[in-house]
């Protein structure tokens, strides 16, 4: 068939953009309305077979339900012209995931975290109508002009109301991302979905997907008997928290996931918080008086060094730049561009004392957990009060030594990092030495590891 002939006369000029599955996809001008259209047309191959064709339908049936949902495809019309079915829908030229994941790799956590909320909204919002995808990829994550996800392709969906699509024990998905009972040809529930959104979470932060294989009957069996990997491990730049989070994403067991693709990603924001609060290095201080001894020009620039790890904790916490307004008396503004983000960093210039000293912060008492020593040793170095810090992450280290707790690795280089910036270089490389043996390779630690052999090295 020729293509000018497959759509309907209204759908002027169309060019094939993607084939795969059951379908055929258009781009093509709506005439009637003026605007550009994605139009999806049942293949040739399946036009009589009576069971695909109903299949097919039903999907935009399926897919027109949700059209006003968040994040969600729209659907504009549902019908059929020379014997095959078609659906016209909005066109996204963004692309999808899948393309930004072949040119790039893993994202920045800034895009990860916005995509995987607005792809939630999309499933929560189907889910709430008795609707399950059943094949959530990044193939069918597709990015608007604003860079916005949403979610499309519903052909195998399973819709209350509707029809069933498949036979019972029949496998439908997309191997690389089936839920453990979806490969066992079980029935696929929300669960499914919220399984699938953390294995599309596991490719956006590493590049990779947790269990993939050399064939896609052996990835789907991993998923239903294959421990699930730690994300850290193939993506060093990851604290552990994220671990525990997609392994809960990723359980075997529907009923010991998430109750909702919302409740992970939720999950999935708070420990990347959590984590930035206890290891991003501290801001830029104030200059030391000048009876403290000055630091070798390579110590001086390990803040200027380090302020990409800075913004990085910035874009998660997103309190960074109140608490430097509230302890730098004399700024200047600063704007650094961090993957595609503008931040406006306050650096201190010429500090001039405040007119009353604050009220030392009290030292904790024994019985205080090392953790919270830890914490709040991190909220001085932040304000760039070493001295105050010092004497708790001694505290911290020497309770938590030997332990192994990933605790134990952040007291350790905030201590390093509390002693450089006091011009100590007393255990810097060994504190820095025991952080990396308990929490792997970080590029903070490597940085500041160079910055220390050069500057002590002075000395």
């Amino acid at each position: 068939m020729n293509v000018e002939n497959v759509l309907p006369p209204r759908y002027e000029h169309p060019q094939r953009i993607a084939r795969g599955g059951m379908g055929e996809v258009y781009r093509a001008e709506d005439a009637h309305l003026a605007r550009t259209v994605a139009v999806k047309v049942l293949s040739e191959r399946f036009a009589d077979d009576e069971a695909t064709r109903g299949r097919f339908t039903r999907e935009g049936l399926a897919a027109a339900r949700l059209s006003k949902a968040p994040s969600t495809v729209t659907i504009f019309d549902v019908g059929e012209h020379e014997g095959r079915p078609y659906i016209v829908m909005e066109y996204l030229a963004g692309g999808s995931l899948a393309d930004r994941l072949a040119r790039e790799g893993p994202q920045p956590l800034s895009h990860t975290l916005d995509w995987l909320r607005q792809a939630a909204a999309a499933l929560d919002a189907a889910h709430a109508s008795g609707i399950v995808h059943r094949d959530v990829k990044p193939a069918n994550l597709l990015l608007d002009d604003g860079d916005c996800v949403k979610v499309a392709d519903f052909g195998v969906a399973s819709a209350a109301h509707l029809a069933s699509l498949t036979e019972a024990g029949t496998v439908v998905g997309t191997a690389g991302y089936l839920a453990p009972e979806q490969a066992r040809g079980e029935t696929a529930t929300p669960a499914s979905d919220n399984y699938a959104l953390a294995v599309v979470a596991f490719e956006l932060l590493t590049g990779g997907r947790p269990f993939e294989r050399e064939s896609s009957t052996a990835e789907a069996m991993a998923h239903v008997s294959a421990p699930i990997p730690p994300a850290s491990a193939h993506n060093p730049e990851l604290p552990t928290e994220v671990d525990e989070v997609l392994a809960r994403g990723l359980a075997k067991d529907p009923e010991h996931r998430f109750a909702s693709c919302a409740d992970f990603v939720h999950a999935l924001r708070d420990a990347l918080h959590d984590a930035a609060g206890r290891t991003t290095v501290a801001a830029l201080s104030p200059a030391p008086p000048a009876s403290r001894r000055r630091f070798p020009v390579g110590l001086a620039a390990l803040g200027a060094a380090l302020l990409a790890g800075v913004l990085a904790a910035a874009l998660l916490t997103g309190k960074d730049e109140e608490r430097a307004a509230a302890t730098v008396p004399q700024t200047v503004k600063e704007t650094v561009t961090l993957e595609g983000t503008t931040i406006v960093q306050t650096v201190t210039t010429e500090a001039a004392p405040p007119a009353t000293q604050p009220e030392p912060e009290p030292v904790p008492e024994p019985s205080a957990a090392p953790s919270e020593l830890n914490d709040r040793g991190f909220a001085l170095m932040r304000a760039g009060d070493y001295d105050g810090a010092l004497p708790l992450l001694e505290q911290a280290v020497a309770r938590l030594a030997g332990s192994g707790d990933i605790a134990e690795a952040y007291a350790s280089y905030n201590l390093a990092f509390t002693r450089l910036s006091l011009g100590s270089c007393d255990g810097v490389i060994e504190l820095l030495d025991r952080s990396e043996e308990v929490q792997g390779e970080r590029k903070e630690i490597s940085r500041l590891r160079r910055d220390a052999e050069r500057s002590c090295g002075e000395n």
